[in-house]
């Protein structure tokens, strides 16, 4: 038995436990937006809180060396289900009570906490447990059913969600039912993954390093990266490459919610899991699939003016959308869809440039100081856009939001690009 398990059919976890790491994202970073609007937050303390959620991702590069050395990945990835399926109960329990957004704003950030000591875990046990070969093999499979948990998540979770708040008249109750079955499901995947992942031997932190060589190995770290050759237009890039949709994206489904009145669009909740959760996560998809296809022919050097304007031009739909108004869900749809196409073709060249930087001797850990760096250029931003947008109205952020454009294509004109990188030979 102890053999079968060490030698688990990799379709009998990797699926599975990427579509578990996708979920607790998208219940962080844009159900509990979708879910504060409908329950009457302003736009001003929506942004602001739920962009402290990202701190977690900021932060995750500090801590990631800690879980090598206390327990082992499996033992991590396993508990850290355990206590999403808490926590997740923790947000439906809390939100009938009179504090709920304090109390809720709590236990998400408890749930981004857990996610982000997750998903070092296990990216890390994926490495342990599969070969070489097998993780190039399983890289799409992983991929796939992470995007298939935001289509779950953003799309379908809302949807019930809708229609539960039209059939009852009950907003609250619609979200604790959501969070209630988000709950239930992961309680259903920790019991599944005690079974299903494999003990591989390497999986042991018994040869570990000491927490003072670890302390070692993270100045030593940390020192070559900032020692790296264009660091500063490297950090400009990573934290305003994505300003425009930084704010966008904390802006798009309070927008799709409200009322022709405070100029949005009067959608109902139902209907944005349609348009942001099902529609836009299909563009952002496909998007990043051709924006994959051309970089691995062309380069990232050749590809990366193109995606910048991609990722700036295509933020206009949401002008239109403003000033337009009372349009019908299709014209939507195709606005949503384009905006996220644009967006996931353009931050291909993001996600390459993150890599190619990323080269060199300590290139796992730089890597991942480059996703904290990204996780920053995401949260600060994100956290005043509810605020301006209240302060100007939604035309007028989204022409701002244009007006940033400069800084993506600005801080592209900074960088330095071998032209052979990411192109096939």
């Amino acid at each position: 038995m102890k053999d079968k398990a060490r030698q688990r059919n990799p379709w009998a976890w990797v699926p599975s436990l990427y579509f578990v790491e996708g979920l607790p994202y998208v219940a962080v970073m844009t159900i509990s937006v979708i879910m504060y609007k409908r329950l009457g937050i302003s736009n001003t303390d929506i942004a602001l809180y739920t962009g402290w959620l990202y701190l977690p991702w900021v932060i995750k590069p500090f801590w990631s060396p800690f879980v090598d050395i206390i327990r082992t990945k499996r033992w991590w990835t396993l508990t850290m289900q355990w206590t999403l399926a808490i926590a997740l109960a923790g947000i439906a329990f809390t939100l009938p009570t009179p504090f709920f957004f304090q109390l809720t704003l709590a236990v998400f950030w408890l749930v981004g906490l857990t996610s982000a000591t997750h998903d070092i875990a296990a990216d890390g046990f994926y490495m342990l447990a599969l070969t070489e070969h097998d993780q190039s093999l399983y890289v799409g499979i992983r991929s796939t059913f992470y995007r298939l948990a935001t289509v779950v998540g953003q799309g379908l979770l809302v949807i019930i969600a809708g229609i539960i708040e039209e059939s009852s008249g009950d907003i609250p109750l619609a979200w604790m039912v959501v969070f209630g079955v988000l709950s239930l499901f992961f309680l259903l995947a920790a019991l599944y993954h005690s079974w299903a992942l494999p003990h591989p031997p390497s999986d042991d932190n018994r040869g570990a390093k000491s927490v003072s060589q670890i302390m070692h190995g993270f100045i030593d770290t940390f020192e070559s990266f900032f020692q790296k050759k264009q660091i500063w237009a490297a950090i400009a890039f990573m934290l305003l490459y994505r300003l425009p949709e930084a704010q966008l994206v904390k802006m798009i489904n309070p927008f799709l919610l409200d009322p022709a009145d405070k100029g949005g669009l009067g959608l109902t909740t139902g209907q944005v899991g349609i348009a942001y959760g099902t529609v836009g996560i299909i563009g952002l998809t496909i998007g990043g699939i051709i924006g994959g296809i051309v970089a691995a022919r062309g380069g990232l050097k050749k590809w990366l003016w193109p995606m910048a304007w991609s990722m700036s031009l295509t933020c206009l739909t949401f002008v239109y959308l403003s000033y337009a108004q009372n349009l019908s869900l299709l014209t939507i749809n195709i606005c949503v869809f384009i905006e996220q196409f644009g967006y996931g073709f353009g931050f291909t060249a993001y996600t390459l440039y993150l890599i190619y930087f990323s080269e060199g001797k300590h290139k796992t850990a730089h890597y991942s100081i480059c996703t904290g760096f990204m996780a920053l250029g995401m949260m600060l931003p994100g956290m005043w856009a509810g605020w301006l947008q209240e302060s100007i109205g939604y035309r007028h952020f989204f022409i701002w939001t244009m007006i940033c454009c400069a800084a993506t294509i600005g801080v592209c004109g900074l960088l330095k690009i071998d032209p052979s990188f990411g192109r096939k030979n």
